[in-house]
This record gives structure tokens, C-alpha cells and sequence, in this order.
């Protein structure tokens, strides 16, 4: 039970990091944008507890 929190929270935690390199590559390098998003979206889709 506590290592699945921990995992949860590391999951949250890359999810917001992920998050934070899309938002800033998209400012500073649009047209590579894409790359980071599969990463963002399968943690936040982990950490959301739909997969």
C-alpha cells in the first residue's frame, strides 16, 4: 500500500515535469512541441488512475 503512494507521487511529480517541458518548449521551440506530449499525457493518464 505505501509503495503504491510512493509510485503514484513519483508518477504525479513526472507528470507535472513533463507538463512544464511542453508548456516550455512550445515557447521557446514550437515546432518540436509534439515530442514531450506522449510522455505528459500517459503520467497524467497513470497518475489519474484511468490506466
Amino acid at each position: 500500500m505505501a509503495e503504491s503512494k510512493k509510485s503514484k507521487g513519483l508518477t504525479w511529480i513526472l507528470a507535472i515535469v513533463f507538463s512544464a517541458i511542453t508548456i516550455g518548449m512550445l515557447f521557446f521551440i514550437p515546432e518540436w512541441s509534439w515530442v514531450p506530449l506522449p510522455f505528459m499525457l500517459t503520467y497524467i493518464v497513470s497518475a489519474a488512475n484511468i490506466i
